[in-house]
């Protein structure tokens, strides 16, 4: 009988919507078309460009900054709290 409770409790919490494991937080980040907004936005971060699909963001001076399809400028500090990450090949 427990055990049934506990697959049953796990059953219904993964299909309730907002329940998932890899979901993004409830606040949406805020994201921009331009770099200059961003900066309006966080003035003391440093403005990255973040690839929507994948969650990969990407500095200033790397090949995919700005150039992505489905992209925008993010802040950093509030990328990194939406479980985003910075690129790892360093383009």
């Amino acid at each position: 009988m427990r055990r049934l409770l506990i697959w049953l409790v796990l059953a219904v919490g993964l299909l309730l919507p907002g329940s998932g494991l890899a979901q993004r937080p409830a606040a949406a980040l805020p994201t921009f078309p331009t770099e200059q907004q961003a900066r309006q936005h966080c003035p003391a971060d440093t403005v990255v460009w973040l690839n929507l699909p994948n969650a990969v963001y990407h500095f200033q001076g790397q090949r995919w900054y700005g150039a992505t399809k489905s992209g925008a400028y993010v802040c950093k500090a509030e990328a990194d709290r939406a479980g985003d990450r910075a690129t790892r090949n360093g383009q």
